[in-house]
């Protein structure tokens, strides 16, 4: 037996206007009644079909500026009605009410407001109410009703009209699954936006209650469960299908947030292919490296998600010849990222470099045609705002972790609250080098090493699984990558986390750096410091650590 419903009548309340004469001509073709409201209803006349009031139907009129349309048990009935279902049917008909075979609904552009800077009041009247009230209550009543919400689904929607034949369950099922898609999107946007803007006010914290709910006597933790919701609800829109993902058997897209239009993730290219999974993913961390030292110019060249290359500079095209040289071989096929406006100057030394993409806030515009005149491959991107992501995701299987991004933030990662525990204070320079090696510290993989001299990195052990592995990785780079100079020697270094034995800071003692910052907190921290002392080298605990797995 058939379960295909011809749609002998339809509900039609849609903000988004496109595409809608393709249904308007299926109607008029077809007969089809049409019940409709306001906006809608006037758009449908004016493309020849004759449109039933939703007023007409529910015998009141619009109220409350619009706020009231379609909340009404004529319209709710018709739509919730199974009409499988005899009972239903039997009501119905004591009602007077006639059934919906079709309902095709859009929402007030509720992100598109928020996008747009408009005020409180504006965004609040663009949270939609009668119309997800629609499309959930079609949604559920797939049994007899196909819910529409794509747009890209009307010409479909439209030859089942003119042939006569509507859906069959299967399909109104597979649209259905679709709506409730669409309006679980919406409200998480909304979630998002009033979580920024309407958070818990001082008052409820203030509360004894409030503390006694939570289940726990200790405040601290309180306050984190107000950074942690109990449900963690995110909408994320579809911007691009990428070729491929990390590996070429791998499916890919991006996906981008509904409410952040300037972003990285909705970069302006320039110039060049198409970026990859693997661009995106390098040059976000390439980007989220030079902001580390904002408001100094500062350049990274970054090569499967770890930097090869970090530097300060009094100009832009200084800060990056410093990034390349840390690492020339491995910048081959990098990604570049500036915190300033790429001059000439450094388009100029660039030309010459393969790289994948380049991201900066800015171009000037004699650096940007030469970059995509001569560079006709490389992938240039202008971003808006430096980063601002307040909390990183990472998916385990069947499971989400949470936590606020690492930022330059902790009470440790400023030099006046560092402890010196072996040697001499540092002089002005170091000291300047040392918050520098530091800072570039937090962009390298764990377990990392980094080597530092004139505000550049001069080699970097990232990714070892000990540190004493990393520490000869950072002293080799820094030897065997500059015609074998050694760029060890009096320069500083940094270590993401405590070494665990004296070996590690040997390593670098003995390569001859004056100088080493660390988290400190080992059990053996000690033998650490006294290793330090014995070679008069300057060593400072901070206290803070800086993971990055």
């Amino acid at each position: 037996m058939t379960t295909n419903r011809p749609i002998r009548r339809a509900l039609v309340s849609v903000f988004h206007k496109e595409g809608i004469e393709v249904l308007a001509q299926a109607f008029i073709d077809a007969g089809t009644e049409v019940v409709s409201t306001g906006s809608t209803a006037n758009k449908l006349a004016e493309l020849g079909v004759n449109v039933i009031e939703v007023s007409q139907v529910t015998g009141f009129p619009e109220c409350l500026d619009g706020r009231v349309k379609t909340l009404d048990p004529h319209i709710h009935a018709g739509i919730l009605a199974d009409m499988t279902n005899e009972d239903h049917a039997r009501q119905l008909e004591e009602f007077g009410i006639k059934p919906f075979d079709l309902v095709v609904v859009n929402l007030y552009p509720f992100a598109d407001t928020v996008r747009s800077g408009a005020g409180e009041s504006d965004v609040i009247e663009k949270i939609d109410i009668g119309g997800p009230s629609m499309v959930r209550g079609a949604a559920k009543n797939s049994a007899t009703v196909a819910i529409v919400t794509d747009p890209t689904d009307y010409a479909l929607v439209a030859t089942r009209i003119e042939n006569g034949e509507g859906f069959s369950l299967e399909e109104r099922r597979w649209l259905a699954a679709k709506a409730f898609a669409h309006t679980a999107a919406y409200d998480a946007t909304i979630n998002e936006w009033t979580s920024a803007h309407w958070p818990k006010p001082a008052s409820i914290d203030e509360t004894i209650d409030t503390i006694a709910d939570a289940g726990t006597e200790d405040p601290t933790e309180q306050v984190k469960l107000g950074k942690f919701p109990a449900q963690y609800t995110r909408s994320w829109n579809r911007a691009h299908i990428l070729r491929y993902g990390e590996n070429p058997h791998q499916d890919a897209a991006l996906y981008v947030d509904p409410l952040n239009v300037r972003g990285f993730a909705d970069a302006e290219q320039l110039g060049g292919k198409p970026m990859s999974y693997n661009n995106y993913v390098d040059a976000d961390a390439a980007w989220r490296a030079v902001w580390d030292f904002a408001p100094q110019i500062a350049v990274a060249v970054v090569k499967h998600n770890n930097p090869c290359g970090l530097a300060v500079g009094t100009t832009v095209a200084e800060a990056h010849r410093k990034a390349h040289a840390c690492d020339p071989m491995s910048a081959y096929g990098g990604v570049i990222a500036s915190n300033a406006t790429v001059t000439l100057e450094m388009a100029e030394y660039i030309r010459s470099i393969f790289t994948e993409v380049i991201v900066a806030p800015d171009y000037e515009p004699e650096a940007l045609a030469l970059l995509q005149a001569k560079k006709k491959n490389l992938r240039i991107l202008k971003v808006a705002e430096p980063p601002k992501a307040k909390y990183q995701f990472k998916q385990i299987d069947g499971g989400l972790l949470v936590q606020s991004t690492d930022l330059i933030d902790a009470p440790g990662d400023h030099p006046d609250a560092w402890k010196l525990v072996a040697g001499e204070a540092a002089d002005e320079r170091t000291l300047k080098n040392l918050e520098f090696a530091w800072r570039a510290i937090r962009c390298v993989k764990s377990n990392a090493i980094l080597i530092a001299d004139d505000m550049a990195t001069v080699g970097i052990g990232m990714g070892q699984v000990n540190r004493v592995d990393s520490a000869h990785l950072a002293v080799e780079r820094a030897n065997t990558l500059d015609d074998g100079r050694n760029r060890t020697k009096g320069a500083v270094a940094a270590s993401d986390a405590f070494f665990p034995f004296a070996d590690g800071a040997e390593i670098l003692i003995d390569a001859g750096v004056r100088a080493i910052v660390q988290p400190g907190g080992s059990i053996r921290d000690e033998e650490v410091f006294e290793a330090a002392r014995k070679a008069n080298v300057t060593m400072y605990v901070t206290g803070t650590r800086h993971f990055l797995h």
